[in-house]
């Protein structure tokens, strides 16, 4: 969920701009899928560490978490600040925990009857056609309907992340969340997030230049990795219902 600080503040800097960055979502693209093969990659190894060494995992896992953060704010300033060379390494390094982040929630898939590797796929696949069709719409939305669809979803995520850090909480003491809920939620999220893919076609431009891209890309690689989550949550919990 780091994007969201990230979410709104491209709506700020968006506001009453027109284009400036026509060719930043193309040459962002190489970036987000290079950070996509290195969170694989941590999710590989996230798996292992689970398989291998169980007991270790809860306590690297909230490390990484702590460390991805850090790494978010960092190398999203260092990349506004036009230093790509410092910033690529950082991004890298942020690709591979977010993928061991991902570890758990992919060994529950896995794990889960119905879901498996062909689910794991089927939401992988869904991310990429979701961003197919969201490139057509949020590149032709008008300047009216594209500020005020970036607004909605910005303040859906913005509840969606409480109500995610809430379920987190009370997971901590053993409260989980019923699977309607959960079903619920998941649904939301992916809903929210694919309006997300929308808004980034919409926005990116307009808030980044040409040589902007490493930041644009840092976006669009959150909002498909949250969204790649909230299928898998949905797709798990469809297929744990009692």
């Amino acid at each position: 969920m780091s994007n969201t600080s990230n979410f709104r503040q491209a709506f700020r800097e968006a506001q009453n701009r027109s284009l400036v960055g026509s060719n930043v979502i193309a040459k962002a693209l190489p970036y987000v899928g290079g950070g996509l093969v290195l969170t694989a990659v941590g999710t590989y190894g996230g798996l292992g560490i689970i398989k291998s060494y169980p007991e270790l995992f809860f306590s690297s896992f909230l490390g990484a978490v702590v460390v991805e953060l850090i790494l978010f704010f960092v190398a999203q300033n260092v990349a506004k600040k036009g230093q790509n060379v410092i910033a690529l390494p950082l991004l890298a390094i942020y690709s591979l925990l977010s993928g061991y982040t991902l570890s758990g929630l992919v060994f529950v898939a896995l794990g889960t009857q119905g879901v498996g590797i062909q689910g794991i796929g089927i939401a992988a696949l869904s991310c990429g056609i979701t961003f197919i069709v969201a490139r057509q719409i949020g590149s032709n939305l008008s300047e009216s309907d594209g500020m005020a669809l970036t607004k909605t979803i910005s303040l859906g995520i913005l509840a969606l992340v409480v109500v995610c850090l809430t379920q987190f909480v009370f997971a901590l003491f053993g409260v989980y969340t019923p699977s309607w809920l959960e079903i619920g939620i998941s649904g939301l999220g992916v809903f929210l997030f694919a309006g997300a893919s929308v808004v980034d076609f919409y926005i990116l431009p307009r808030t980044y230049t040409n040589e902007e891209y490493l930041p644009a890309a840092l976006s669009m690689y959150l909002t498909y990795i949250n969204l790649f989550v909230f299928i898998l949550r949905l797709l798990i919990a469809i297929n744990s219902r009692d």
